[in-house]
């Protein structure tokens, strides 16, 4: 049955006017975006097909082009779409982050983080530079590999922190094996950053560890 066939109340895009746009699940969400489904399936159908294939909307949005068009009725124009819509996503956050006080909305700041580590393949260390009034100053991407003593270097931190006259830091991680549980390590590291930090008076406000789609604060489980 097509989607046009279905109750109006049960269709995507009546249902967000009616209800609003959180009503939606992913899959009516990103069917919406797909508009049409192939032969056999509807868009919902097909949505749903990309969610189990990729695991989440930010297993999609992180799939490759060759990826994506293994499936039947997502092609090049689809990709590019999809790319699109994650950049505009990235820079809407990114401004709000920046004009006003990113604390005053911590799930904003997960989001944000989520956007920019969850689908990556391998671990990356991002630090975001804040302000004194803990507006971003700016997010730069700082190591890469597995986090040990050897790979984060807490000067370049402080070198960074120091040309940005940032008042405080927040740093985020990825672990693309899906757990977002700390190491021995990485709490070793945390620690290693905080005191040089001090050293030059700039606070550390959180640590957080990206997997998937859910997070890991250092600051909320008492560990800073």
């Amino acid at each position: 049955m097509a989607i046009t066939d279905w109750p109006a109340a049960e269709r995507p895009r009546e249902k967000l006017l009616a209800l609003g746009v959180s009503a939606l699940s992913d899959a009516e969400l990103l069917a919406i975006f797909l508009r049409v489904g192939v032969t056999g399936k509807t868009a919902v159908d097909l949505a749903r097909d990309l969610l189990t294939r990729f695991g989440s909307l930010t297993g999609i949005f992180a799939a490759s082009q060759a990826d994506l068009s293994q499936v039947h009725g997502i092609g090049a124009s689809k990709y590019v779409q999809l790319q699109a819509i994650f950049e505009m996503s990235h820079r809407a956050l990114t401004e709000q982050m920046q004009i006003k006080d990113i604390l005053s909305s911590p799930q904003q700041v997960r989001d944000f983080l989520c956007l920019k580590l969850a689908g990556l393949s391998q671990e990356v260390f991002v630090v975001l530079f804040l302000d004194a009034q803990n507006r971003m100053l700016n997010c730069e991407e700082m190591f890469t590999g597995t986090l040990t003593q050897t790979s984060v270097y807490p000067r370049e931190v402080v070198k960074k922190a120091l040309k940005h006259n940032a008042a405080s830091v927040i740093f985020a991680h990825n672990h693309p094996s899906g757990v977002a549980v700390p190491s021995q390590a990485d709490e070793h590291i945390t620690q290693q950053l905080k005191q040089a930090l001090a050293l030059v008076d700039v606070r550390v406000l959180d640590h957080f560890i990206v997997a998937a789609n859910t997070s890991f604060s250092f600051a909320e489980r008492g560990l800073l």
